[in-house]
């Protein structure tokens, strides 16, 4: 291709007219090259390009030297590696990875046998907030650190000789680095504890050196069998232990009730000496970004404790005939909960214990982390206008960040992504949550098994006979009688010179079901009225089959609201019975946000992974396309990240089904779902009589 039409492909993928990038250089280098490595930087500059234009003329101007040092697999890599990074830690950091080729290629050496942030941060953060005191975020940087809200870890672990060794160090980094924000390591102002030593650092080297030492043993004394894992690693890589004559402070620093002050103790005695390196899970101690972040924390977290506060005393003044609420409230300090030292706080008013919700348990736990206790004034509830609005929200009011952090809250779970634009996955890219659906309190189960008793005893008997069927067994070792079949074959073989078969019977065998299967229930706003009112009917004359039919199922609802908050509504669980609790729930489906599937698919296809069947089944009922109120699910996008979390499923052994009241459904469906993994009803009152008969002609 010449110049001029290089430029013309240029200008379309980098959006020249908006983005005004000069293009013409480019051009003319790219001519030089042949033809085939021109369609090479072509097709990866469009494919970065889907991701952030920016990045995506930042490798079209380095993809002469790139092709110089690098094959084209180890590109492609370099390019997915920079998006990925974009996805996860900003622009910033994906145009370091391009910039920085040979550092790239260098990583690409350790990739080998290291550890991935990418990979292990899924495992690590259920794990980290499992741990007792304030929930922590994982977040990439060059180093592992924390300043007491996150904890960084770097990109790869690479210091031992296999990957899982290496993710050993990674979570025994990440544990010391909690021990840091949960013993009291960080509360701690660095100008004053160290202002009377000539040289800082070396003081606070000391201090890093004793702390480790410290909690090595709180975490020996709670996770022996971590702490275990923890000093193999050391071993393997030849770390030495302290000296003998060293042993006081050691036991010092080993008991119960040692504190940050003994370190400080020992620091001032031990001074002269050189400090010890620090061991290979230590990571770098940043105390002076800890303080800051500790002092901006506790601003936060006051504000939005008396804002809680004036809630709570709003809602009992409502109760009250003077309606005057609460001036102040109490704590009730109670035994702490197993797994956590920190002691359970209760809220008191005119001694009465009030509930304390969970944001604001969790703010108590981080203002003791902080400050040990909970001072007065921090229990009288905020007066009007009385705090900065920002103390009081998210860092970012971006509706994509609805629930920004919701990643590493307890209970949440994070799925990939397919961006069919580059051909490629965005990592650990959308939040769901597993969410209780609030309870109807009318009678919506029973009116329904009313209006429809006639077709549900018909349905009852249409199930008990595909409960259980005889089947006959041919060319069996034993049985009831002779398989005149396999024996005239047999007799004519050994008349032929032939061995006779010992399978010359029948047998009845009862061919018992084995299946389990996830009903997804589209709860998205667009099925407001009939459409609910025909889901909810549905389900309760598919649940009463069902419980004849005695197949394990789950149902779960499914709604979005961007990628950080995909919610997966509990309504009946694997291990719930259809009790009442169940019918209310199935009762209490009302219509949501939009219709993003790809999490939820990929969450209930991990969820029948872990059940033990020979037939698994994941059906969606819906009344239209994968949707976002994010302009980039809608359409295309959201069509393919749908059909590929399908495809994910179907290698795992599940198979899908869509029931679709969308009469457009046969426009996308084969496409997502395959041309007889479908079925689309004309009338949404069909689907409440068709369900269960569609039920039975899939799995009979």
């Amino acid at each position: 291709m010449d110049s001029a039409e290089i430029e013309r492909q240029l200008d379309v993928c980098l959006e020249v007219e908006f983005s005004f990038l000069q293009v013409g250089d480019l051009a003319q280098a790219l001519a030089a090259m042949p033809r085939e490595r021109q369609e090479f930087v072509l097709q990866w500059t469009r494919r970065v390009a889907s991701t952030n234009i920016q990045l995506a003329f930042e490798f079209a101007s380095r993809a002469a030297d790139a092709l110089a040092l690098m094959d084209r697999e180890l590109i492609s890599s370099w390019c997915l590696h920079a998006m990925d990074h974009y996805d996860t830690v900003g622009l910033h950091q994906a145009m370091s990875v391009i910039k920085d080729m040979r550092g790239f290629m260098e990583l690409g050496h350790l990739r080998a046998y290291g550890a991935l942030f990418e990979e292990a941060s899924a495992v690590l953060q259920p794990f980290v907030q499992g741990l007792s005191g304030r929930r922590l975020k994982l977040v990439l940087d060059e180093q592992a650190w924390t300043d007491g809200e996150h904890i960084y870890l770097p990109e790869i672990m690479a210091r031992l000789e296999d990957e899982q060794r290496n993710f050993q160090l990674y979570k025994a980094t990440v544990t010391h680095l909690w021990a840091l924000t949960r013993f009291g390591s960080l509360n701690l102002d660095p100008q004053q504890a160290f202002t009377g030593y000539p040289d800082k650092d070396r003081a606070q080297s000391w201090f890093h050196a004793l702390e480790r030492v410290r909690l090595d043993a709180r975490i020996a004394s709670e996770f022996p069998g971590l702490f275990r894992q923890m000093r193999a690693l050391r071993d393997e890589l030849g770390e030495s232990d302290w000296p003998a004559e060293l042993g006081q402070v050691l036991a010092a620093l080993g008991a119960a009730d040692a504190t940050v002050d003994e370190s400080l103790y020992w620091v001032s005695r031990l001074y002269a000496l050189d400090p010890p390196s620090a061991v290979c899970y230590q990571g770098t101690l940043r105390l002076d970004a800890a303080w800051h972040a500790r002092q901006q924390r506790l601003l936060r977290d006051k504000a939005r404790l008396r804002e809680s506060l004036r809630i709570i005393a709003e809602e009992i003044a409502e109760g009250k005939d003077d309606h005057q609420p609460p001036k102040s409230f109490d704590l009730l300090e109670q035994e702490a909960e197993e797994g956590n030292e920190l002691p359970r706080l209760d809220l008191l008013y005119l001694d009465q214990l009030m509930p304390v919700p969970e944001q604001v348990r969790d703010l108590l736990t981080s203002i003791q982390l902080d400050l040990l206790q909970v001072p007065e004034d921090y229990l009288v509830p905020a007066g009007p206008g009385e705090y900065d609005p920002s103390l009081l929200q998210d860092e970012t009011q971006d509706p994509d960040d609805v629930w920004a952090g919701a990643y590493h809250e307890e209970g949440a779970f994070l799925y990939d992504e397919w961006d069919f634009g580059r051909h490629h996955y965005r990592k650990n890219w959308c939040v769901l949550r597993e969410v209780d659906i609030p309870l109807d309190e009318s009678d919506f189960y029973a009116r329904t098994v009313r209006k429809y008793r006639g077709l549900i005893r018909s349905l009852h008997r249409t199930f008990e006979v595909l409960r259980g069927e005889d089947k006959l067994l041919r060319r069996q070792v034993d049985g009831e009688d002779v398989d005149l079949d396999a024996f005239v074959e047999s007799w004519a073989d050994v008349h032929s010179g032939l061995e006779m078969t010992d399978r010359l019977f029948t047998r009845m065998h009862k061919d018992e079901r084995n299946i389990a299967v996830v009903f997804m229930v589209d709860m998205s706003g667009s099925t407001k009225g009939w459409i609910n009112d025909a889901e909810r009917e549905a389900l309760v004359l598919l649940v009463e089959a069902l419980e004849i039919l005695g197949d394990r199922y789950a149902v779960y609802g499914f709604s979005g609201w961007s990628r950080k908050r995909c919610d997966a509504f509990r309504i009946k669980t694997f291990e719930d019975t259809m009790d009442e609790r169940a019918k209310a729930a199935i009762g209490g489906i009302t219509p949501k946000d939009y219709t993003r599937m790809g999490a939820p698919i990929r969450h209930f296809s991990r969820m029948l992974q872990q059940v033990e069947a020979r037939t698994k089944l994941l059906i969606t009922i819906s009344d239209g396309k994968p949707d976002d109120y994010d302009h980039y699910y809608r359409g295309e996008y959201g069509i393919e990240d749908t059909r590929q979390a399908l495809f994910e499923a179907r290698v795992s052994g599940i198979h899908p089904f869509c029931i679709t009241i969308d009469k457009e459904g046969a426009d996308y469906l084969p496409h997502m779902y395959g041309q007889a993994n479908y079925v689309v009803l004309d009338d949404v009152a069909k689907l409440p009589l068709k369900i269960s008969d569609i039920y039975r002609k899939i799995t009979s």
